[in-house]
């Protein structure tokens, strides 16, 4: 018997789980896309057309205004509430990265605005908002990317609150159409750090390129003497700092749902293609490779899901004293999008020459999927941020609660008065993440990835990384692997608990998360730095998952293959 569907269907969603004015902007933008059809969804992408049409639909419902203004900017169903968030990036991305990008880039743009003290500004855009203005962050430049400490875009002072601005930025999205684009750079004479907002429509911008081949507009631009005053300005000195990394510290968590929104849409391909083709007589889902394709495809994307919903818990439940969501958000941001282009990489393992085809879906997932773990931080800077969790999150549990699932209607406040997401990461203190683990102790591949947990925390404690190995990026980034399923395993079971989910699913999950985690034991292990005792340490953490036939084709039959028909875009 098929069992409830847990990936996004757009045909049969009500979204029940929201609000009615929340409700029927999700309904709004389905309708919007099932409308266009597969066909020409195809067409504006080859043939990189701007996607005015759904920008027009964005500001006919007022869709961005009522997701991204915070309460008491907007109208009365307005707010910043993450829960809902998650369900339009899963959505737009559903149907292509280009629609989720243009909605990511406004929030980015929004960021230092709405975290900004400029009630000018604030007010401004809220109007702006309304009238269906999308929003820029000008962030990176062409010889820098992020390292802002080297921009080089310059505001002058000339006096009477009076300045001009020049330089140009470059990876700029919406950059060609953004009502305001949230500009930094540093003060001429103070080398101060600065934000503030510019016009894409000002004569003075100079729009010089779209910097990809895509529908996206990721632009370059010029600020040539632009003039600004003091109502322009956003923030100065370590304000403006903190102000865009606590925005991409926001914003990067979208990008997990991006891959999810990829992932499921191209799985629905993948399974109706090889659920009606016959090779040698046979079924393709009949061969035994191919449904542990399928297995592992699901599983792994029923866990990104998981995980991605579970953190935003903590995103909303943050505050000075509880800032756990510093781990987890850059995981979504890291883990989900490395997890998505495992997920697009069995699928294509499916459908094989059929990925390639230019009237799928697949074909622009197989590109975009690739994306996601490079924007916002590179997954190994996002590496970076976690390791410096390892020691408080493994032997240092706090009282801190166990936090409910969180699907009020509040409004997100925190995520715009968090101030530095870089000072003191490592005295940040978590929950025992046992309690997660101890409410499924009786599945056997729960059993053995704690014992793989166990071993990890030997190595830590007992033949940590060395001086030079610290310093080994590539090393690192082995032992911060291994660190992050530990946490992923965690929130996974927290949300399955919420959410009643099977156990079979549950243990199916982690039979691929054993294995992972033998994975990266062996690739430590073979690093030509690592030592003897570390070597022991990692042959410990390899295990093998515990096989159960029965469990596995259950999962087959009543969750995988049982969505062989269940959704297909409109032509």
């Amino acid at each position: 018997m098929a069992k409830k569907n847990l990936l996004l269907n757009p045909k049969t969603e009500t979204f029940e789980h929201l609000d009615p004015a929340s409700r029927r902007l999700m309904t709004k933008t389905i309708e919007f896309f099932e409308n266009k059809g597969l066909k020409k969804l195809k067409h504006d992408d080859h043939e990189r057309v701007w996607y005015a049409d759904f920008l027009e639909v964005i500001k006919n419902e007022k869709i961005f205004a009522t997701l991204m203004t915070p309460a008491g900017y907007g109208a009365k169903d307005s707010r910043w509430d993450t829960y809902r968030n998650c369900d339009f990036s899963e959505v737009t991305a559903f149907y292509g990265l280009c629609y989720w990008y243009t909605w990511q880039v406004t929030m980015l743009g929004l960021g230092p605005i709405w975290m900004s003290k400029n009630e000018k500004v604030k007010q401004k855009t809220a109007q702006l908002l309304q009238e269906g203005g999308i929003f820029a962050f000008g962030l990176s430049e062409r010889a820098h990317g992020a390292d802002l400490i080297s921009s080089e875009v310059t505001l002058t002072p000339k006096g009477d609150g009076k300045y001009t601005a020049s330089g140009r930025k470059y990876y700029i999205g919406n950059g060609n159409k953004a009502a305001l684009v949230s500009t930094f750079g540093k003060i001429a004479g103070s080398n101060e750090y600065v934000f503030f907002v510019v016009s894409s429509s000002h004569p003075n911008y100079k729009l010089i390129q779209n910097v990809v081949n895509s529908q996206n507009y990721v632009s370059e631009y010029e600020l040539d003497n632009y003039p600004i005053t003091d109502d322009d300005i956003l923030a100065v000195g370590r304000e403006a700092w903190d102000m865009s990394l606590a925005t991409v510290a926001l914003c990067k968590y979208n990008l997990g749902w991006a891959s999810v929104g990829i992932c499921t849409h191209a799985f629905y391909e993948a399974i109706n293609h090889a659920s009606n083709r016959v090779l040698f007589k046979h079924k393709v889902t009949e061969f035994s490779h191919i449904q542990q394709f399928f297995v592992d495809a699901y599983a792994r994307l029923i866990a990104m899901k998981l995980f991605a919903r579970r953190a935003s818990d903590y995103m909303r439940a943050a505050s000075e004293n509880d800032k756990r969501y510093l781990l987890y958000n850059p995981m979504v941001k890291m883990k989900v999008t490395m997890q998505g282009e495992e997920v697009i990489n069995l699928l294509w393992d499916v459908i094989a020459a059929r990925g390639f085809e230019k009237d799928l879906y697949f074909e622009m997932a197989a590109r975009d999927i690739r994306g996601l773990p490079k924007l916002e931080g590179t997954a190994q800077v996002n590496m970076v941020l976690i390791l410096k969790f390892i020691e408080n999150f493994l032997f240092n549990p706090s009282n801190l609660p166990e936090l409910p699932k969180n699907d009020s209607l509040g409004n997100d406040a925190f995520m715009f008065t968090q101030g530095s997401t870089s000072k003191a990461q490592n005295k940040i203190l978590f929950h025992d993440y046992n309690k997660a683990y101890d409410q499924f102790k009786q599945l056997e591949n729960i059993a053995t990835f704690r014992s793989q947990i166990d071993a990890y925390k030997d190595l830590v404690k007992n033949c940590p990384p060395g001086k030079e190995q610290a310093h080994d990026l590539d090393f690192m980034l082995i032992y911060g692997e291994l660190f992050t399923l530990v946490a992923y395993g965690q929130l996974i079971l927290e949300a399955a608990k919420i959410e009643n989910l099977d156990v079979d699913l549950v243990d199916q999950i982690f039979d691929f998360m054993v294995r992972d985690f033998s994975k990266y034991a062996v690739q430590l292990y073979s690093k030509t730095s690592s030592t003897a005792e570390q070597m022991a340490a990692c042959m410990k953490m390899v295990k093998k998952p515990k096989a159960n036939a029965e469990r596995y084709e259950r999962v087959t039959k009543e969750y995988v293959y049982a969505l062989n028909g269940q959704y297909a875009m409109n032509p």
